[in-house]
């Protein structure tokens, strides 16, 4: 049982480091983020993508008596379920109204403690860096209270800011080199990326979860950094990595993707079964954790601009697809229930000798989805004219990254 001068100690030291910390680069996500009593807020994300930074301009936002306590810090490694009794006394003591609790998850049965005191008449807000260990809990204890939130690293337009530069080619390159780590983008020390890539094996998922063939999972998380839009199957990586079985490559899939260090995206099907035995493509991230972790040795700019789609296409929650109907590839099929809202290839440059290949793709995909408007993202290239009826716009990455807020 923790102290309860222990405690709040560590409560004290907290609030003057994110004091000190102050409130940082302003999030696009911050109006979004609802303050509400009858629901907590969760905000989900990998490490070090400015959920500390995020929590403190919704602190400061707050004019109620606030209380704000990280479990991750190492003086409340012993803390259990019981000990919420003491903090409770705190917040008794401190007459406080709104609780911001990071890393919670790590307390066997939190989620018993946020219902209490939702009933109690408190608002909440909930950080942590791992989707699967929060919503597990959120769909049994706090089914219809809660509102989930996922945070990236620095979107372009965030970059832009943060930065200072412009939205032209030059900036999209810079990007495409550095990602959006705030902590990275302040320093430029790539030290900083190969730890958060290192904590997120190690901690998050090796000690997390057991895993006792830690070489295989980091040689799988390596492979995975090293193929940023290819596609992947379980069982082809289960000998050439010396995996015991395919069961446990899904397994480290499933794991790896809860650490939101990768996203595995399927085919599009109406069947799930057809979903679910066909390849899915992996997207990484950030680029500054391709650069620092990708064993490969030949960039791939097309594969790192489709990465860099998927990603700002996730930021707007978009629930995506590759399309592949005879032996003609879409990049991104954008879902909105069963209806399709865009379909999108991705092509670094448009050539004569990859040209009819990737209007081919997207023509496919327009055909199946009986749309009129297809959309191709290059780098520097803009363009639109009309292919069998239907309107086809190419259009520079930069643009379409600084613009998108205005696509949904």
């Amino acid at each position: 049982m923790i102290q309860q001068e222990v405690l709040q100690r560590v409560i004290d030291i907290q609030k003057k480091k994110m004091l000190r910390l102050g409130t940082g680069f302003r999030r696009e996500v911050l109006p979004n983020m609802p303050a509400l009593q009858s629901h907590a807020l969760i905000v989900t994300g990998i490490r070090r993508c400015g959920k500390s930074t995020l929590l403190q301009q919704i602190l400061t936002s707050d004019d109620s008596k606030k209380l704000f306590l990280s479990f991750e810090d190492p003086r409340l490694f012993n803390f259990e379920l019981p000990d919420f009794e003491i903090l409770d006394s705190i917040i008794e003591n401190s007459k406080i109204e709104a609780l911001f609790l990071d890393e919670i998850q790590v307390i066997d049965g939190w989620e018993l403690y946020i219902r209490q005191k939702l009933d109690e008449g408190f608002r909440i807000t909930v950080t942590g860096s791992n989707a699967s260990l929060l919503s597990r809990e959120l769909g049994t204890k706090l089914t219809g209270r809660h509102i989930s939130k996922e945070l990236f690293p620095f979107s372009y337009r965030e970059f832009l800011g943060f930065k200072g530069l412009q939205a032209d080619e030059k900036s999209l390159q810079k990007y495409m080199n550095t990602g959006g780590f705030p902590e990275f983008l302040k320093t430029n020390n790539t030290d900083i990326l190969t730890e958060l890539f290192r904590d997120i094996i190690n901690r998050d998922i090796i000690v997390r979860h057991g895993i006792r063939d830690a070489r295989s999972l980091k040689n799988l998380a390596v492979y995975l950094v090293s193929n940023a839009g290819n596609l992947v199957t379980a069982s082809k990586l289960q000998q050439p990595l010396n995996i015991k079985t395919a069961a446990t490559v899904l397994d480290y899939f499933s794991f790896l993707e809860d650490t939101y260090l990768v996203n595995f995206m399927p085919k599009f099907s109406y069947s799930l079964k057809v979903q679910m035995i066909n390849p899915r493509k992996i997207y990484v991230i950030d680029p500054g954790i391709i650069n620092v972790a990708s064993t490969s040795f030949t960039e791939d700019k097309g594969r790192l601009l489709e990465n860099l789609i998927y990603w700002e296409l996730r930021r707007h929650g978009k629930e995506l697809y590759y399309f592949n109907e005879n032996k003609a590839e879409c990049d991104f099929v954008v879902m909105k229930g069963e209806k399709p809202e865009q379909v999108i290839q991705v092509c670094y440059e448009l050539l004569p000798e990859n040209r009819e290949r990737e209007i081919r793709g997207l023509t496919e995909a327009m055909d199946f989805f009986k749309t009129d408007n297809g959309l191709i993202i290059s780098f520097n290239q803009h363009d639109a004219f009309m292919r069998n009826g239907k309107r086809i716009e190419v259009l520079p990455a930069w643009k379409f990254l600084e613009k998108s807020l205005s696509f949904y």
